[in-house]
Parts: C-alpha cells; structure tokens; sequence
C-alpha cells in the first residue's frame, strides 16, 4: 500500500514538472528512489550523432556531468544505438555484452569511478529528429538492472511521456508567446486560471464554455464556484494554501470528481503554481491551474497498468472503469450486463485492493493515470 501512495504522489510530481522544469531534478531523483537507482537524467540525443545533451539531473556531480558533455556521452552504450520502441526498457545487457561494457572507456573512466554499474534507458519520445530518454542509473551496491526495477518502471514512464510531451508543446510556445494563456487557448481541456481565493483569472475557450453552462463550474462574482458543497470547500481549501508561496510548489495538486446534470462524469486537476510558473502565465495573481476533462480512459491511460499495480482480476478492471466513466452501481450493473449485487461485490474488493474508501476515491485513483492536460 506505501508503494502504490507513492507511486500516486510521483505521478502528481510528474504533471508538476511539465508546468515548472524547475521541478525536474527533484522528480528525477524521487523516480530513481522509486525504482530502486540512484541518478537520474533526461537526455535527448540527435540522430546520426553521437554526442547526447543532459537536459535535466539528479545524483550526479557537476564534474562528472561536464565530463560527459565533453567526450564520454560519444562512447556510451545508447551512443551507436538506433533510438529504441518507445517505453521500451533497455540496459546495459541489452545493448552490448557486459564484460565488453566494462572493459570500455566509458565505463573505466567515468562509470567505475562514479560506482556506477548499470542503467535502465527508456525512449520517452522518437522523432525524425532526435530521441528523449529517460535515465535511471544504479551504483554496484544496488546491482544490475533486474526484473523489479524494470516493473516500477513500467508503472512510471507511460506519465513521463506524455508529461515530457506536455513540457515541450509549453517550451515551444514559450519561444513565440512566453505566456501559458496562450498555450492553453489551443488545449481542448478546459483550462482555468485562479487566484488564492478562487478569482478567475484567465480561461481558454473550453474553460469558457464550462463556465458559462454553469452545470460543473460557475463564475460567482468573478470567484470560481463547483455546485457540489464538499468539492467546492476542497478546491477553495487547496488554492488558500498558495497564497505567499514564492519558490516552491505550494500543496499538493489534487483530483476533484465532478458531475454534470445528465449523469456525465469529469475530473479536475488543480495543481497550484510556484512563483516562477505565475511569471510564465504572465499573471501574477495565478495561484493554480485547473484542467477539467471528461472522465474516460482513453489512450493515454493504460487500464493494463492499473490492473498490474493492484493486481486486478479483469471483472474488477472492468468495474473500476465503468465506475469512472458512468457512476452508480445500478448504471454500472446496467451497462455492464451483471448484477447489483456482482458489482458490488467487485467494489468491496476494489476497495480492500487500492486502498480507497468511497467511489469518489476511486475516481481520484484513476485520474492518477490519466493526463492532466489533454490535447
């Protein structure tokens, strides 16, 4: 249970680093810790080139890192090697022999020194153009890479893809407009900008349109309302918090279910802004973004790998996923083609499984796996 509330607060820290950069190193080293490593880096090679570019670091000295950039990234084991599958696991012995890894410069003059042994590299994103990989690196004492490492991994690299993919559609942008309002104005997601007492300050146009149909959100006086009492004490409880926060996240981001008038479910994602993720919005009021998406686990969340950290039969898979997309037991019992009483079933050991206490929980839990910021 410990393992599955971290692996939900490294996917939360995931998402916060795609707004604020400044935030990678830390989640770098919290995804090392994770999967049993003890440095992490995201780099990106060019292909037909050798050399590779350190974008973001954790648990390497600046002296080593200088190294690399200079001449060792040119003999690493990912350096000859074509760019991978996306989310494809490799080490080192999947590359190269290991004894031939040892007995090369890379490895006697800037891997043993470190303690360094092994590492895992994942293709995060493959273009034309390059590659960006995630690395995750073990010292002797940890040993090679194994099976354990590779599954936490597996848990944790579908959200950093699509968390990287979301930092460079902000980074491209950021070059001709330097403001998150207009980023978000091209996002289907409904977007809303708020203070630290819940002023609106900026809505794209799908954020707009919630707001003036008034079923989930509404514009009270200028303040961003929910129509449910308890969600809407939640949202106002966590954007308070910001309020003086200057260089670090304030909070922590959360996932509030809601529900519209003709039973369709949504989440909102509400990650509070640092100081410098309020600069980039060009508002300096900004104390947390919302992202309100419909509730439906499309491609971007794997159901497989929610069935694998809970270890979930595929009948409770499949109530899970019907508790997020359609509600009740009675509209799920109904949709599903079983018995009242067979779903209920399933939700009690849905519930001695994760770890959640209610179906709003569950919802929460599964939003987890699903991307903040839809396209």
């Amino acid at each position: 249970m410990h393992d599955q509330r971290k692996l939900t607060e490294l996917t939360t820290s995931i998402y916060d680093a795609a707004l604020d950069p400044a935030l990678w190193p830390a989640v770098l080293a919290a995804i090392a810790e994770f999967a049993g490593g003890q440095v992490g880096g995201l780099l990106v090679k060019e292909n037909g080139k050798r050399n590779i570019n350190v974008h973001f670091h954790a648990g390497i000295d600046d002296y080593y890192l200088q190294l690399y950039a200079d001449t060792y990234s040119q003999l690493g084991p990912i350096a000859n090697a074509p760019c991978c599958d996306v989310e494809q696991i490799l080490s080192v012995t999947d590359l190269m022999p290991y004894d031939d890894f040892r007995r090369g410069r890379f490895y006697q003059e800037w891997a043993e020194p470190q303690g360094w042994a092994d590492a895992a590299m994942i293709a995060l994103v493959r273009s034309p153009v390059c590659c960006a990989y995630l690395s995750i690196a073990r010292h002797e004492a940890s040993g090679l890479v194994d099976s354990e490492m590779r599954r936490r991994l597996s848990l944790i690299v579908p959200h950093m893809r699509r968390a990287v993919s979301i930092y460079r559609t902000i980074e491209t942008k950021d070059a001709q407009t330097a403001t998150f309002a207009d980023i978000f104005d091209g996002m289907n997601a409904g977007v809303i900008l708020i203070d630290a007492n819940c002023g609106i300050v900026h809505a794209n146009a799908a954020g707009r349109n919630i707001l003036s149909s008034g079923d989930l959100l509404r514009s009270v006086g200028g303040r961003l309302a929910a129509g449910d009492a308890n969600v809407d004490q939640t949202l106002r409880e966590t954007v308070a918090c910001t309020e003086g926060c200057e260089t670090e996240p304030c909070g922590k981001s959360i996932v509030l279910p809601l529900a519209a008038r003709d039973g369709a479910r949504y989440l909102a994602h509400v990650l509070p802004l640092t100081s410098m993720a309020r600069r980039r919005a060009s508002a300096r009021s900004a104390a947390a973004a919302m992202f309100v998406r419909k509730a439906a686990l499309e491609a971007p969340s794997p159901p497989e790998v929610i069935r694998t950290t809970y270890n979930l039969t595929p009948a409770e898979l499949r109530v899970l996923l019907a508790i997020v997309e359609i509600g009740g037991v009675p509209d799920v019992a109904a949709a599903l083609g079983i018995a009242d009483t067979t779903v209920k079933t399933h939700l009690s050991r849905l519930f001695e499984k994760t770890g959640a206490a209610r179906q709003a929980d569950l919802v929460k839990l599964v939003a987890a796996y699903a991307t903040p910021l839809a396209h």
